[in-house]
This record gives C-alpha cells, structure tokens and sequence, in this order.
C-alpha cells in the first residue's frame, strides 16, 4: 500500500514564504511547518506582547490543522523555538488554554534568532482521525 504525500493550505493561516508547505498530510499525521506571529488576514506580524505573539502561533496552527480536517487536540509533538526562555512559563500558561491532557510531546528549546525577528515559532506534528 502506498501513502501520498498532501499538501495541505488554508488561507486563514500565513502563506508559506519559500520552498515549504502550510502542511503535508502523510497518512493520518500531519506535519505542520515552523508557524511565527503572522496575522493572515494583515499580513503583519503580532509583535506587541510575547502573549499575543503566542497566541498567534497557536491560531496559525489550529487554523492548519482545521484544513486538514482535525484539531489540536490531535497534536503528537509540538516544536517550541523561543528566542529567551523566560518566556517558558508564559507559554505553559497560554499552551493550557489550547490542550488538555493527555497533552503532545514537546520541545521547548532557545534559539539565537527567528525569521523575521520574531520571538516565538512552532511547529506540530498533528494526528488526523
């Protein structure tokens, strides 16, 4: 049997800028490309409070996984790049609002720099029902 690759893309979620996908669908997972504080509907980066950046991210991602026909709640692993990781607690704060347990594996690790000089990317490897 063999499995195609889909590319999965919504417009309610940033474009991809490059030579990426939104998505690719694999089976019944869904891998998910590195998501920044992009408002879709500006096209302007949420720059204004950390909290507001992370909150973007999680709608860009919710909004993926939507066009693939799942939710967040299917999250499997979750890849977390913070430029300061002080900002680790805020994001266990904002995270609880969008997972209940059992929640996805994670990585939570800090990185020098982000595109666009953003403070905060995910990306998500998502089960699809």
């Amino acid at each position: 049997m063999t499995t195609q690759l889909e590319t999965i893309t919504t417009d309610k979620a940033p474009a991809a800028i490059g030579t990426y996908s939104q998505a690719v669908r694999f089976g019944n997972q869904l891998f998910v490309s590195g998501q920044i504080p992009l408002d879709p509907t500006t096209g302007e980066l949420q720059m204004n409070s950390i909290e507001d950046q992370i909150h973007q991210v999680f709608k860009n991602l919710q909004a993926i996984a939507q066009a693939a026909n799942t939710h967040l709640g299917n999250t499997i692993k979750l890849g977390v790049f913070l430029t300061d990781l002080s900002h680790f607690a805020t994001l266990n704060t904002i995270m609880a609002e969008y997972f209940t347990q059992p929640y996805p594996a994670r990585a939570a690790v800090e990185v020098k720099g982000l595109p666009k000089g953003v403070t905060v990317e995910m990306d998500a490897i998502i089960g699809i029902d």
